[in-house]
């Protein structure tokens, strides 16, 4: 029996123990979900959601910290990069272990811990928002305000079509019409030639008189 006994040694020495939740962390971050025992999941849940915590303030000493955890720099750097951005919100509960029933083999209790914000089915992609509560005296003042919203569309309407009709009724015809009609230089120009006839006959009567 195991009684006052608070960590599971998970059948191994302390040096094979802490290596084999180093990469089991490791695989968690880089893959966001892994599948192991029951036992296992548990502790890499202890084992993992305080460096995820660490990770939120992205300094020397805090990368210094998990590096001396997970001893792998490629998992430190996706933990501080890509995971503490999206976690920076929780106040912990960084993981979730749903179990998956026994394995064929042995027998053993088999569950899936993964990252909470990066489950895409629960989630839909977006962080979890939390309703504001409200009373039923909240909810009519709601729908008396977003009732005048719905007048304001059909104010702006039959603006641009009496400016059309007044451009089309200008009257073009009558300018062209007026240098036509004008006609009278014509007859003055006539008028001169018609004068210079009857100077013709004074000018034979002044040859036979001379003659």
């Amino acid at each position: 029996m195991r009684h006052g006994k608070k960590v599971n040694h998970l059948s191994r020495q302390t040096g094979h123990r802490k290596s084999m939740l180093a990469n089991m962390a490791c695989s968690l971050i880089e893959h966001k979900r892994i599948i192991t025992t029951v036992a296992k999941a548990k502790a890499l849940k202890q084992f993992v959601e305080p460096l995820v915590t660490k990770s939120k303030e992205d300094t020397t000493h805090n990368r210094r910290i998990v590096f001396a955890y997970l001893r792998n720099k490629y998992g430190v750097t996706e933990l501080f990069r890509e995971v503490a951005p999206k976690v920076g919100d929780r106040p912990g509960g960084y993981t979730r272990i749903i179990k998956m029933g026994n394995r064929l083999g042995d027998n053993a209790d088999m569950a899936m811990i993964e990252l909470v914000d990066f489950n895409e089915l629960y989630n839909g992609g977006k962080k979890e928002e939390k309703k504001a509560k409200s009373r039923r005296g909240g909810k009519a003042k709601s729908t008396s305000t977003a009732a005048p919203e719905k007048v304001e569309a059909p104010v702006v309407e039959a603006a641009p079509a009496p400016v059309v009709e007044e451009v089309v009724e200008t009257p073009v015809a009558e300018v062209v019409e007026t240098p036509v009609v004008e006609e009278t230089p014509i007859a003055e120009a006539e008028a001169p030639a018609a004068e210079e006839t009857p100077e013709a006959p004074a000018d034979e009567e002044s040859k036979e008189e001379q003659a």
